[in-house]
């Protein structure tokens, strides 16, 4: 149900453990096939053979397969309905960090998953964790809660809602939260958040998105995102997109600037959308966009994985664009002069 990436090791949520393992890519190996067998000594009247099914014969198989090996297994949920429910790499992959539905963080050097510390940090599940600078862990948990840790220290609740008063404090919880670079800013970072409905209602209110500042952790913006209940969030390298999924299937990429919606699939998959990533932009990925401005990868219950590709948006330039600010400029002049005379 969940995993996190560093290199080629994985660590991935299997019920109550977490599994370390490492995959690597092996070349395709030809396979030979039952037209490979001939002057096989059969006696009797020779049988005419008509022409091989499509795939049959001496074939060489084009895809890279994928192998896995098993590293570490390490329990890290304890809960009646034990369940690790979010894994998380630090940015020098050195730590890991696990929650569950026992409310419990616990901490694991990495790669040697001895675990560093343990502590209760919410009343219920926790649904999401990010890892931020200083080795800061944010939480989000089922109790409404949002926090910022230092080790097991709290350095903060955060409070979405507190510039929306319409809103009541149990009206809604915290689902998915994620950190993101600032473009053109290289030192900065901003959190982003998404809240949910509490309970369902026969007319779902929206969903929000909230940005934060990502060092005093104060929120920055916050815009309705859909009345389709978000199930996992994601932010493209550059923290120039969002994208978001549902529990009904559909997938929406989101600017981060005004969390303004740039595309949106309903029901792009036939059930819950478990996870959603964004091509890196790396120099392959790039080849990959082939011109588009973003590319979405998302998976779903429904054992399918769809690509969404953002296409690049039209845009003036300025070569162009001040040209067309004189004209209109000097056109607004004359209609005034001609509207009222003596204007000028």
């Amino acid at each position: 149900m969940t995993m996190a990436l560093a290199g080629d090791i994985i660590a991935a949520g299997q019920d109550a453990s977490c599994h370390i393992l490492r995959f690597s890519l092996q070349a395709p190996e030809a396979k030979s096939g039952p037209a490979g067998r001939s002057g096989s000594g059969e006696k009797g009247p020779r049988k005419r053979k008509g022409p091989s099914p499509a795939g049959q014969g001496d074939t060489q198989s084009q895809t890279n397969e994928v192998a896995v090996e098993t590293l570490h297994s390490v329990r890290t949920d304890f809960s009646p309905d034990a369940l690790q429910k979010a894994v998380r790499f630090n940015a020098d992959c050195s730590l890991l960090v696990t929650g569950g539905a026992d409310g419990f963080l616990r901490l694991w050097e990495f790669p040697s998953m001895k675990k560093t510390l343990e502590f209760k940090a919410h009343d219920g599940e926790i649904e999401d964790i990010a890892l931020g600078p200083d080795n800061k862990v944010v939480t989000a948990g089922r109790d409404f809660q949002c926090c910022v840790w230092q080790r097991d220290q709290l350095v903060t609740g955060l409070r979405w809602n507190e510039n929306l008063p319409g809103i009541p404090d149990k009206a809604y919880r915290y689902q998915a939260c994620r950190f993101g670079a600032v473009e053109d800013n290289a030192g900065a970072l901003r959190l982003y958040t998404v809240q949910v409905p509490h309970k369902r209602e026969r007319r779902p209110p929206p969903c929000y998105l909230t940005k934060w500042d990502g060092k005093s952790f104060l929120p920055l913006l916050t815009r309705p995102c859909g009345n389709e209940v978000v199930s996992c969030l994601s932010v493209s390298d550059s923290g120039m997109f969002l994208g978001l999924g549902t529990v009904t299937g559909s997938v929406a990429i989101h600017i981060a600037f005004s969390l303004q919606r740039l595309y949106y699939v309903k029901e792009a998959h036939g059930i819950v959308v478990t996870d959603i990533a964004f091509v890196p932009e790396s120099q392959h990925g790039r080849e990959l966009l082939a011109g588009n401005e973003a590319a979405l990868l998302s998976v779903a219950v429904d054992s399918r994985c769809k690509l969404h590709l953002l296409p690049s948006r039209r845009s003036l330039p300025i070569w162009l664009l001040l040209p067309l600010c004189a004209g209109l400029i000097v056109a607004t002049i004359l209609l005034l002069q001609l509207a009222f005379p003596g204007f000028l």
